[in-house]
């Protein structure tokens, strides 16, 4: 298993429309058969930051499977619009 962090810096106009993609994004990836968990997480002390973590049986099954999907056309077009306020986007490997 492996963790990918995106961490989101989104101002306060545009986080309706992005809580309302993630929510949409989410129902995807519910159907994915690779992605083992996700949630996404608003900071207490600064409410312009989200992290979305998904948990993935691989990075090749979540590059090379998920990724070249039909179904990831769809997902990337509900989440393109909030790129711009990526901090990072990681995969991440779970030591303890």
């Amino acid at each position: 298993m492996i963790v990918e962090y995106i961490r989101y810096r989104i101002s306060a106009e545009q986080q309706p429309a992005f809580l309302e993609a993630i929510r949409a994004a989410n129902a995807m990836l519910a159907a994915a058969p690779d992605c083992l968990r996700y949630e996404l997480t608003h900071c207490e002390e600064d409410a312009t930051r989200f992290v979305w973590r998904f948990e993935w049986t691989s990075v090749e099954r979540h590059l090379q499977g998920f990724r070249k999907s039909p179904e990831f056309g769809a997902f990337f077009q509900l989440v393109k619009p909030f790129y711009a306020g990526i901090e990072e986007m990681q995969h991440y490997a779970v030591v303890e």
